[in-house]
C-alpha cells in the first residue's frame, strides 16, 4: 500500500540544495558571531559523559546551535537531529549537515512512532539525538512529550540548551524565530544533564514532562537580559 499523503517524508532536489545553501550561509553567519558557550553538562573536561545523549532546544533558537555543538564537542561526538517529514524539514536536514549532523525525519505530525523508533536506535547506536520538542508547529515553548519518552525510553541523559542573543531580530513566525544581528555576543549553555528514570508510570511522566518544561524556561530566564521583551 503506498504511503499516505500526510505520512510521506517530502524531499526534492530543489530542497536539498536550498539546504545546503542555508547551512553555508549559516556557517559565514556564525563565523561573525562572539559564541560564548557554556558546558554545564559534563559533555567536556575530565570524565565527560561518554554515552550518548538527547540533547533539548526551543524551536526559536535552532540558529546557532549547530555552530556552537560543533565547537564545543563536534570532533568527539556525532549527533542526529529530529526534523520534520515536509520540505522544510528536508531544507534543515540538509542545512545541519553542512555542520556534520545527521537527521532524522517525522514530527509530532507525521511519522511519530517510527520517527521515535529510529531516534532510539541513533542511541543505541551511540550518536547523540536533538529535538526541538515545541516544533515543528508549537504551540511555542511548550514542551511535547516525544523527548521526554526518548529520554526515558533510550536511558540517556536529557541535556537542555538555552541560547541568548543579544537584541536579536525576530521573524513573523508562530515561533518568533530569534536572528542574531551580526557580530553580536551570543550565549548558548548546555545545562546540566537530566536523567529521566525509566518505567515511568503516567502520572510520574507528566510530572517529569512539566519539570523539564519548567527547566527550559527557567533558563530562557535566566539567560535573556531583562530589556529583550519575550
Amino acid at each position: 500500500m503506498a504511503a499516505s499523503k500526510s505520512s510521506e517524508i517530502r524531499t526534492s532536489r530543489k530542497s536539498e540544495r536550498l539546504g545546503r545553501l542555508a547551512g553555508r550561509l549559516m556557517q559565514a553567519y556564525s563565523a561573525t558571531l562572539r559564541l560564548e558557550i557554556v558546558d554545564r553538562s559534563g559533555l567536556t573536561g575530565p570524565g565527560a559523559i561518554g554515552g550518548p545523549v538527547v540533547y533539548c532546544l526551543w524551536h526559536d533558537s535552532i540558529f546557532v546551535v549547530p555552530a556552537a555543538w560543533k565547537q564545543l564537542c563536534g570532533k568527539t561526538r556525532k549527533a542526529v537531529v529530529l526534523t520534520s517529514a515536509s520540505h522544510d524539514g528536508a531544507i534543515l536536514a540538509n542545512a545541519v549537515g553542512v555542520f556534520g549532523i545527521g537527521s532524522v525525519r517525522g514530527s509530532s505530525s507525521r511519522r511519530a512512532i517510527g520517527a521515535l523508533v529510529a531516534l532510539r536506535k541513533a542511541l543505541r547506536d551511540g550518536l547523540d539525538t536533538c529535538i526541538t520538542p515545541d516544533g515543528p508547529r508549537g504551540p511555542r515553548h511548550v514542551l511535547q512529550p516525544g523527548v521526554v519518552k526518548l529520554a526515558e525510553a533510550g536511558e540517556a541523559p536529557l541535556i537542555p540548551i538555552h541560547v541568548r542573543f543579544s537584541k536579536p531580530w525576530r521573524l513573523k513566525t508562530w515561533d518568533r524565530f530569534q536572528v542574531p544581528r551580526p557580530f553580536s555576543t551570543v550565549r548558548v549553555i548546555f545545562d546540566t544533564a537530566i536523567a529521566v528514570p525509566p518505567n515511568l508510570s503516567e502520572n510520574e511522566f507528566e510530572d517529569w514532562r512539566g519539570r523539564i518544561e519548567e527547566v527550559m524556561r527557567r533558563g530562557d530566564r535566566e539567560t535573556f537580559s531583562d530589556d529583550d521583551p519575550r
